[in-house]
């Protein structure tokens, strides 16, 4: 019997590592060429100014490149969020009391881990999507930043990255060591995903009422309902769990946190519906050579796949689904103040990064995300079908049920602050 489960075991691992291997075979192909395409992403133009004598990386006795990397790729250090699972690329230097330490702004992921060998770092290219650096925590004089060949595509390019290179956040019931204990299950979370369901793994600070989350306490291997909610929930000091002093800030703040949840598969959409339009104008330039039709004809197939890929897109961007909150949320650091105060606002001060957290995440449920390189960078028929069907929806001409949430004055002022703030949009 045990003999059979091992042939078993075995052969799911290989089918998972040639699936793998297919996956990035295919974004290695034309016209992704992932790996060998150029990039232009932050952290390619930092090291590129490194290079040039334009940028120079300062050391820090206490966090090694840490510092200096935020403060050239601006990221803030009141987005640090903390994770104690063993669930990424440093994992055997990850307990409970020495949570991996992760930062971002709205293209950039640092994660740092105390006595790690590297910082780990992402930033999103307009075309190629998430990119994965790394950079040696060694002092140095020519400290180089240097591009992963493929060991991060391990968890980030998959089925929970909507199938391209991407990020993820993972809620796990975490051992006394750390470890995920996988037998009780794991989510991926998202805006989508039940509070009680979110953030098994990290720490939490702050006060979200009487929901509850899995973070901020240790799993038992007995069952997942032995799982004790109470004892993390509105935690505003960590120092009970950990010692803080080792990192930039105290907190691991739970609105950066529901940022990440919406951010990091925003990203992978944006992402999707580029690789989906880039591989149907692939194929059709090839059919219509060998069928000697125009160059610019378009299969009936590659309008549907470019329309889904849009779809796709324009609900997540509109918060269609997303988890209704039942109590109030409030942060412990200044994230959420530093965040709206990066607009931009239109003539009546409003926002698309203004903060609900009553009911919902944002006040006026659109992807900031709308104003990045990235969602700029996309090929003109996502973005020209994107605008067509946001001006339907904004419009009140689409009623759809996918988009019941919005009520006719949300409608009303996120069309406004569009026109105001994103000129051409809706052309």
């Amino acid at each position: 019997m045990r003999t059979s489960f091992l042939v078993i075991s075995g052969f799911v691992l290989l089918s998972l590592a040639s699936s793998r291997a297919q996956a990035q075979q295919e974004i290695d192909r034309p016209p992704i060429n992932y790996h060998t395409a150029k990039v232009a992403d932050a952290v390619a133009r930092l090291q590129e100014k490194i290079d040039a004598g334009e940028a120079k990386l300062q050391w820090d006795a206490k966090h090694g490149w840490l510092p200096s990397l935020m403060q050239w790729l601006d990221v803030p250090k009141s987005s640090q969020t903390l994770v104690f699972s063993k669930t990424s690329l440093q994992f055997a230097k990850i307990t409970p009391h020495r949570p991996r330490a992760l930062y971002f702004n709205d293209d950039v992921y640092l994660g740092t881990v105390q006595y790690g060998e590297v910082v780990e770092i992402s930033a999103v290219d307009p075309q190629q999507g998430a990119i994965f650096y790394s950079l040696d925590q060694k002092k140095s004089e020519t400290p180089r930043i240097r591009r992963d060949q493929g060991a991060c595509l391990a968890c980030h390019h998959g089925h929970r990255t909507q199938g391209v290179p991407g990020y993820l956040l993972r809620s796990v019931y975490p051992g006394s060591d750390g470890n995920p204990i996988f037998s009780l299950g794991s989510t991926t979370s998202d805006q989508t995903t039940d509070f009680r369901h979110r953030y098994g793994g990290w720490y939490v600070t702050g006060k979200h009422g009487s929901m509850r989350h899995r973070g901020n306490s240790i799993a038992s291997e007995a069952s997942a309902k032995s799982f004790d909610l109470e004892k993390g929930a509105n935690l505003s000091d960590l120092s009970s769990l950990l010692r803080t002093q080792p990192y930039l800030t105290p907190h691991s703040d739970l609105v950066a946190l529901m940022v990440l949840d919406h951010q990091t598969q925003m990203h992978n959409f944006i992402t999707k519906a580029s690789y989906e339009s880039r591989q149907a104008s692939h194929y059709d330039k090839i059919w219509n050579e060998i069928l000697e039709r125009p160059a610019d004809f378009q299969a009936e197939v590659s309008k549907r796949r470019i329309a889904k890929a849009s779809e796709l897109l324009l609900r997540y961007m509109l918060f269609s689904g997303e988890f209704q909150l039942t109590s109030p949320v409030e942060g412990t650091s200044a994230f959420a103040e530093q965040f709206q105060a990066l607009g931009p606002r239109d003539s009546r001060g409003r926002s698309l990064r203004d903060f609900d957290l009553q009911t919902r995440l944002m006040k006026y449920p659109c992807s900031y995300l709308i104003y990045s390189e990235s969602y700029d960078g996309l090929p003109p028929d996502i973005r020209q079908t994107v605008g067509r069907r946001l001006d339907e929806v904004l419009s009140g001409e689409d009623t759809s049920p996918e988009f019941a949430h919005l009520s006719a004055e949300d409608r009303t002022a996120i069309r406004e602050i569009l026109a105001e703030t994103k000129p051409g949009l809706f052309d």
